[in-house]
């Protein structure tokens, strides 16, 4: 009998908890919706983020906000939103950092990429350049894998952090090339950009969005964007595949996910609502002219260019031996 009483109890439970979802589904938004950028403000994740937050806003009716909530490689903001309810009012900005590369390198990931959460729509494509300092004299991929190949182990190359995606980009460069150079960690990509434009290292990975401006001055040299395609935003710079690194094609890109449990209606408007501002010749404009791709797409779509992103950098970090705690 008291197993019978159990069972009822946890189906009264369960038919809650969908009547509930339901219910907000049917009548969302009644409220704000925040959304959980994890990295620091200026970057260019937080850029993307307060670009579409205002058209998200004016096509659902209610104040997108906002908030970083940075740290730890971006775990520390994305197990927030994987740990909220699920009932649409916080969502999570992902990037291949949290749901690419992070699922691959970090031996204890406070988050399932998959399991916990909802993929809404894959919003943007960020396509990395390969870039040096003027006075390494370094112009090609040639001519860096010709000094590489001469003084292994002493070209130093800055990224953002261990771990982060110009971090794994230099070890996919260096496994697909066969060659080795010598990695410069920092805390942040601003603090790379900062000792990469002193000459303080000679070479870096980075987002088209950040290092346009500094190629355009002069200050940077662009050797290879890690894109299929040549950006418009430098069609004069080869694709590494171009300049000879078979089968190098990467991107850092921008998603919108909620909670696992979101109801579909919600995850529906939203993904409409950011399909309607990519279709935007003022969005597509200055997406372009800044390095980035509008993407768009279904939730579907989105789900499986998840899977594959973590099998692809699943292998990079093997066969660079890239593991924390």
């Amino acid at each position: 009998m008291k197993s019978k009483n159990l069972f009822a109890r946890l189906a009264a439970i369960l038919m809650l908890g969908a009547s509930c979802a339901a219910v907000a589904g049917s009548d969302w938004p009644a409220k704000p919706i925040t959304v959980i950028v994890p990295f620091p403000p200026g970057g260019a994740t937080d850029v993307m983020a307060r670009l579409f937050a205002p058209r998200i806003e004016a096509a659902i009716g209610q104040p997108v906000v906002v908030e970083n909530k940075s740290g730890a490689g971006g775990s520390i903001g994305t197990q927030l939103v994987a740990r909220a309810p699920n009932d649409g009012y916080m969502l999570l900005w992902g990037t291949v950092a949290t749901h690419g590369i992070g699922p691959n390198i970090y031996k204890k990931l406070p988050y399932d990429a998959v399991a916990d959460f909802e993929p809404i729509v894959h919003v943007v494509d960020q396509p990395y350049v390969l870039v040096a300092h003027p006075s390494t004299k370094i112009a090609t991929v040639d001519q860096l894998l010709g000094q590489a190949r001469a003084r292994p182990g002493q070209i130093p190359v800055a990224s953002a952090g261990v771990g982060t995606a110009a971090y794994m980009l230099l070890q996919k460069f260096q496994a697909d090339t066969g060659t080795s150079m010598l990695g410069v960690p920092y805390k942040g990509a601003g603090p790379a950009m900062a000792d990469l434009l002193g000459g303080q290292v000679d070479l870096a990975f980075d987002v088209i969005l950040t290092t346009a401006p500094y190629i355009s001055a002069g200050r940077l040299v662009p050797l290879a964007v890690t894109s299929a395609e040549r950006s418009q935003t430098l069609p004069d710079v080869p694709t590494m595949v171009e300049a000879g690194v078979d089968g190098f094609v990467a991107s850092g890109w921008n998603g919108l996910f909620a909670p696992r449990g979101t109801p579909r209606a919600v995850v529906d408007k939203i993904n409409a609502a950011v399909n309607r501002a990519l279709q935007s010749p003022e969005i597509n404009r200055r997406l372009l002219s800044e390095g980035s791709i509008p993407v768009g797409g279904t939730a579907e779509d989105f789900s499986r260019f998840i899977g594959a992103e973590i099998r692809s950098w699943g292998e990079v970090a093997r066969q660079a031996n890239v593991s924390m705690d």
